[in-house]
């Protein structure tokens, strides 16, 4: 059986399972869209890079939303990213939240299912902002995810309220058995003067073929602060499309650290849009690729109201056969004067064989803004690693100086200490490994 006739064969048990769902003609929609669109091409300019459709070819399985955890708490342990022990922590098992495995600390975060969210007191909630990620992300990728939403979470940081613990996100695929496509989905909602921080981790364990398709939504409202950081470091099994959708409806502070270091295709995409006037957002990333790996990081930034502040800086760096693409489109829309934005690129290719495709753009439909955009690709500093030889320094150290060097104001950037250490950890074992 295909991938799309099984598609539509489960979508068909879960409708008439759940056909009590408030969430029922929302998944109907979205997979009429689906059938229309289906799985974008690399005819689709927003796919040109990356062959996405290569990724439906394995035979994936989707699990029922009433799917017991196949892990044991070992497993579970082993998984744990660290400071959980005073974190709220969040898990999704092959697309489903589980309720059992996680924990919810803090007394002023309520973390509910989205289905539930939409019928109760939160409703006026689901029903303004979600699903608001379609008119970013017109594509069969983003319908798919809709379609199949069960066991989705509504997350709110109540007014006022500084959420202590960090909320750690584990999304855990099992692909031990048979080939396994994930769809996580989820609602934020950061109330007037309310702060949080979100760390996202993947994780999948067997040697079949897995996709996340996995899509995150978060509405910052007035005075709100948001830190978002999100790391990858998954099997060349694993493939991901990661949608992160973030609105800023009222004044409020976005901050968002990406750090991809494995997988197999990852495709990231980021959005902040910003409706308020005197917003500000800082997007920052780290892309680490080798062997044969491809990352794809795309970004928007739109500035739909004035006196709006952006600055982006993404880093790569592309070892042995490995292929990066980054497009981040910053949008000036017409009533958005006095806006500042500023996007950067900087890639260091490490082999003749790796590859990046890079296009920063810029739309500006405004005429009092200050916006620049720019992107660099080379090699390492010959210069600096003479020099360092010169001091004594052996020949691959020299060389994990200078990319420690040249990755380090990103991971400045992740302002909780365990997982900045946890980053630099992963990023100096990477560097060993290459050394040896």
């Amino acid at each position: 059986m295909s991938n799309t006739a099984y598609f539509k064969e489960h979508f068909d048990q879960m409708q008439r399972a759940d056909k009590g769902s408030n969430l029922f003609n929302i998944r109907e929609k979205a997979f009429n869209a689906f059938n229309l669109m289906g799985i974008p091409t690399t005819r689709n300019e927003e796919w040109k890079y990356t062959r996405i459709n290569t990724m439906f070819t394995s035979e994936y399985q989707l699990d029922s939303a009433d799917s017991p955890s196949p892990f044991t708490a070992s497993e579970i342990e082993a998984m744990r990213l660290p400071g959980s022990a005073e974190a709220n922590e969040l898990f999704f098992i092959n697309g489903h939240y589980n309720q059992e495995l996680s924990a919810i600390r803090s007394r002023s975060l309520v973390v509910i299912s989205l289905d539930e969210a939409a019928g109760n007191e939160y409703s006026g909630i689901v029903k303004k902002h979600f699903n608001h990620s379609e008119s970013y992300l017109n594509d069969g990728i983003n319908a798919l995810n809709t379609a199949f939403i069960q066991n989705g979470v509504f997350i709110h940081a109540q007014k006022k309220q500084v959420i202590e613990h960090p909320v750690y996100i584990y999304n855990i695929t099992d692909a031990r058995v048979s080939a396994v496509l994930s769809q996580p989905r989820s609602l934020v909602y950061l109330d007037e003067q309310a702060e949080i921080q979100i760390v996202e981790t993947y994780t999948s364990l067997g040697v079949s073929e897995s996709m996340t398709n996995q899509v995150m939504e978060i509405v910052v409202e007035q005075g709100a602060q948001l830190y978002y950081y999100k790391i990858q470091n998954d099997s060349s099994f694993a493939s991901q499309v990661t949608s992160t959708h973030i609105r800023q409806v009222g004044k409020s502070e976005v901050h968002t650290v990406t750090i991809s270091l494995d997988g197999g295709i990852v495709r990231n995409n980021l959005h902040v849009i910003m409706e308020a006037p005197y917003s500000e957002s800082r997007l920052y990333g780290l892309y680490f690729q080798r062997k044969k790996t491809h990352i794809d990081n795309h970004t928007i930034v739109d500035n739909v109201a004035p006196n709006c502040l952006s600055n982006e800086l993404y880093k790569g760096i592309l070892d042995d056969k490995a292929t990066g693409v980054f497009n981040g489109k910053v949008f000036v829309r017409k009533d958005a004067q006095k806006t500042n934005a500023f996007q950067s690129n900087r890639n260091v290719l490490l082999s003749d064989d790796a590859t990046i495709n890079a296009k920063p753009q810029l739309e500006i439909f405004a005429d009092d803004v200050k916006c620049s955009h720019g992107c660099t690709v080379g090699s390492l500093d010959l210069e600096g690693l003479f020099y360092l030889q010169s001091r004594g320094i052996p020949y691959h150290t020299a060389i994990s100086l200078l990319l420690q060097g040249f990755a380090v104001d990103i991971l400045e950037k992740i302002k909780l200490p365990s997982i900045r250490e946890y980053v630099e950890t992963l990023i100096a074992q990477r560097l060993t490994l290459k050394a040896s």
